[in-house]
């Protein structure tokens, strides 16, 4: 009789309940390590989200000033910031959940004329900014999740294009 349980084959209850702890103690040990990498690459896809909105800024401002149209300009201002807004977004591939305030040096003080010097930008959960103060690269803010564009700036229709004084335009 004895002989019979012995030929059974499979696991016992302890064994099963050690490799279920052991199990657990491995995922207790991975899952910070994992939020980690997440949180890294939320960062890094904000930065690319501001890259994109930067290109697509610079690409607009660069054509605007080879029409020799500024995005200040006093009789049609509202008209041109409207169209480089809608174009940016298209360009950028937006969201509208995304926000950003642009500003462009129409002056040609430290760079050249058109160019995008500051994009403030929010995607609903991390802010990011890009600046550019001479004829090198511009460079990215670390990733804040705090919207330090203001309360005012929620949603994609408050998104601004500013001259190089600040101005709304």
């Amino acid at each position: 009789m004895f002989k019979k349980l012995k030929d059974k084959k499979g696991f016992t209850l302890v064994e099963l309940i050690v490799v279920l702890v052991i199990l657990a103690i491995l995922a207790a040990l991975l899952v910070p390590a994992l939020t980690g990498y997440i949180d890294k690459a939320n960062q890094e896809k904000a930065i690319a989200e501001c890259r994109s909105v930067v290109v697509a800024a610079q690409t607009t401002a660069s054509e605007y000033y080879g029409l020799s149209k500024v995005f200040d300009d006093t009789p049609n201002g509202k008209a041109y910031t409207k169209n480089a807004l809608a174009q940016i977004k298209t360009l950028s591939e937006a969201n509208d959940k995304w926000v950003y305030k642009i500003t462009v040096d129409n002056d040609g003080n430290g760079v050249p004329k058109g160019t995008v010097t500051k994009v403030e930008f929010w995607d609903g959960t991390a802010c990011v900014t890009y600046t550019k103060t001479s004829n090198e690269a511009g460079t990215y803010s670390e990733v804040s999740t705090k919207n330090s564009l203001g309360t005012g700036f929620t949603t994609n229709a408050n998104s601004t294009l500013n001259d190089k004084t600040g101005s709304e335009t």
